[in-house]
């Protein structure tokens, strides 16, 4: 597969509890967008009374609603968050209140690299600066429950906190925003960092035990192996096409932008913008691409 067969027939079923496998649970709120797909994914997880809730999503009513009718009768220990993008992790403050579970996560918001003098972060009012976990958890450290086991699989790139939960013994991995069947994922500077996600994809591609990936948006990834390599794949050949266009004298963003993405959704030609420059960074760091100063939006950038 030399790119991703990306899968558009997902249901969301918007505020039901859909069984995916032996003590998982979907439910998705409704707040479809173009970078949401249908709407942000929360999990339940576990097969007795006592269970652990993964991106428990944003602020919405009747999300919090649906959570709790297919949360009644069972008590919540962990709350756990995949990062902190304001689509996935600010109920949890609602939920913890109302269940009195523990907060889990890699840890709280921060940029893979620090702002440059004048830049501003696109993404600052989409990311949620308030949320502390209650408990950090390191890379292959894991929290329990009643049946349950999810270990923390770290995955920057998306964000510098992103973090995946394997399902121990099940084949399950719950991939958030890193790997998603519907669509590439977004790489924004300062907040994403491609090295990362590129590093982050072949990690996953080196663990043997995942059989199935349920993200954050969408349906799940039925192949991972073949879906990665695809992925990393796409990505490498998105940035072949990006260093073709500065060696053809493109020198700004916008530009290559209106070349690469010229059958892209003109809604997201500022999201590709943002994912072109976290190439960008990546080509001048290992020297393949030059420019004045930083890496930046606005900047010029040549080969020779």
């Amino acid at each position: 597969m030399e790119s991703p067969d990306f899968d558009l027939s997902f249901t969301p079923a918007h505020g039901e509890a859909v069984a995916i496998a032996q003590g998982v649970w979907r439910i998705t709120c409704n707040n479809p967008s173009p970078f949401t797909f249908h709407g942000t994914n929360s999990y339940i997880v576990g097969r007795g009374r006592q269970v652990a809730v993964i991106d428990p999503g944003p602020e919405d009513e009747a999300h919090f609603e649906a959570l709790m009718r297919a949360l009644a009768g069972r008590s919540v220990s962990h709350i756990l968050i995949s990062h902190t993008h304001r689509d996935h992790s600010p109920l949890a403050g609602r939920l913890q209140a109302e269940t009195g579970a523990k907060t889990v996560a890699e840890g709280p918001h921060r940029p893979a690299r620090p702002l440059y003098a004048g830049e501003v972060n696109p993404f600052a009012e989409s990311s949620d600066h308030d949320f502390r976990p209650d408990i950090a958890l390191g890379d292959g450290e894991a929290v329990e429950g009643d049946g349950w086991r999810l270990s923390a699989v770290h995955t920057p790139g998306h964000t510098a906190n992103h973090c995946a939960f394997a399902l121990d013994g099940t084949g399950i991995l719950f991939s958030a925003d890193h790997v998603m069947a519907w669509a590439t994922t977004i790489v924004a500077p300062p907040d994403g960092s491609m090295a990362d996600f590129m590093a982050s994809l072949d990690k996953l591609l080196s663990r043997d035990e995942d059989r199935i990936l349920l993200p954050g948006h969408g349906g799940p990834v039925a192949d991972p192996p073949a879906f990665l390599r695809a992925l990393r794949t796409h990505r490498r050949m998105r940035e072949r096409a990006i260093l073709e266009r500065v060696r053809a004298g493109d020198s700004d963003i916008a530009t290559m932008v209106k070349a690469i993405y010229a059958r892209t959704d003109p809604r997201l030609h500022g999201a590709a913008a943002l994912s072109v420059l976290a190439h960008l960074e990546d080509l001048v760091e290992r020297g393949e691409v030059k420019t004045e100063g930083p890496p930046a939006l606005t900047g010029h950038y040549h080969t020779g």
